[in-house]
């Protein structure tokens, strides 16, 4: 055999080896993981408190009527559901014998205005009559007792003439009384609003609550063109929330939607409840009237703003481990360690001021076992 023919077979045959060897370690060689990755980006920042009991949708005015006096139901003008403008009547007790009173004071106001007619015309004449009779007396035609006469008259008269005024207002007070007592057997609304419940039916007897002892409203009447939150916060937070502060509202009947609100009011003081942390109640308006039909009693959450960075370096929170500690891919896909230096935090994003960048690629979660520096990764299949 010529020495071309063993080199060249040699040649094959190493050839031949490396292949083999070269297909046997990349189909043995260990898969990289499947790590669930994100993309670093910039954007906004945060720092957040939310409510740590679920808070309620409330009017700006609710108020249970009833009746000041008792009595029997003769009319409700209105029903469950129904919007009534202010000063609408909204229910009558029986008060037949108080129209009746009020009828008779309405009818003695009309005799004593009569009668204050009569004895004013008559006081008139006698005092015209008594300056005509000085006249007399001072030109020696009557003698003075004539004109002691004619004014003693005059007197007189404007005297009843006073007393029927008196009868006049007297009468009209006495109408305003028997009106007083009519508008207690009527419940009108107060504010505009929608009826949210009648207790009351027809025929019924109504009686005013006792000292001590609360009765049921008859109406209640919600003002449904006002509406706030009210939402408790820990008491550890208390100090970082000021009026004034914007914040979110999300309801759970409406999980998809989110309502801008602001801080009217902040509790000065701690609500202490048995087995339950403390918190100091704060009330959010809606900053915008809600195009959706709210109900009063809804369960609320309220998200304050405390404090808002914009288009900053950003990374999701759940990416970051203890110690500000995350996993990075480098450009040969595989998983380095590092230590950020952070800024504004809430429940979403964390603000990155130093350890990453735009366009960096981090781990999302760490429950695999084999997660450790060095480790190829690739990303999960969508």
């Amino acid at each position: 055999m010529r020495p071309v023919n063993k080199a060249l077979r040699l040649i094959v045959f190493i050839a031949v080896a490396s292949a083999i060897a070269l297909a046997s370690w990349h189909y043995t060689r260990p898969k990289p993981l499947e790590v669930e990755l994100a993309v670093i980006t910039s954007g906004d920042v945060e720092a957040t408190i939310v409510n740590t009991r679920a808070g309620t949708v409330k009017s700006c005015q609710r108020s249970n009527l009833a009746p000041i006096t008792g009595g029997k139901i003769v009319k409700i003008r209105v029903k469950e559901g129904d919007h009534v403008q202010k000063d609408q009547v909204l229910l009558e007790l029986w008060n037949q014998d108080l129209k009746a009173q009020r009828e008779l004071a309405q009818r003695q106001l009309t005799m004593a205005q009569d009668r204050r007619r009569e004895t004013c015309i008559l006081a008139e004449n006698a005092q015209r009559e008594s300056i005509r009779t000085q006249q007399l007396v001072e030109r020696g035609f009557v003698s003075s007792q004539r004109f002691d006469d004619a004014h003693a008259n005059a007197r007189s008269r404007q005297a009843s003439c006073e007393a029927a005024i008196s009868d006049i207002k007297r009468a009209e007070a006495q109408i305003h009384v028997s009106q007083a007592g009519i508008d207690r057997t009527i419940i009108t609304a107060p504010f505009s609003g929608v009826i949210g419940k009648i207790s009351g039916e027809l025929g019924e007897f109504t009686t005013p609550s006792p000292p001590g002892i609360p009765t049921p409203p008859t109406i209640d009447l919600i003002d449904d063109n006002c509406l706030y939150v009210t939402a408790p916060m820990d008491e550890v937070d208390a100090p970082k929330i000021k009026v004034g502060q914007k914040a979110r509202i999300t309801l759970d009947a409406m999980p998809e939607k989110v309502f801008p609100g602001r801080i009217r009011r902040i509790a000065p003081y701690v609500t202490e409840i048995e087995k339950q942390a403390r918190t100091v109640d704060i009330e959010v308006d809606f900053l915008h009237t809600p195009a959706d039909a709210l109900l009063v009693g809804y369960s609320a959450d309220v998200e304050v703003i405390l404090k808002r960075k914009e288009n900053v370096v950003r990374i999701p929170t759940q990416a970051i481990r203890q110690n500000n500690k995350v996993w990075k891919v480098d450009d040969n896909h595989r998983l380095t360690e590092l230590s950020l230096e952070t800024g504004l935090s809430n429940w979403s994003f964390t603000e990155v001021r130093d350890g990453l960048k735009a366009g960096d690629q981090i781990l999302m979660s760490f429950d695999q076992d084999n997660i450790k520096a060095g480790v190829a990764v690739q990303p999960k299949p969508q």
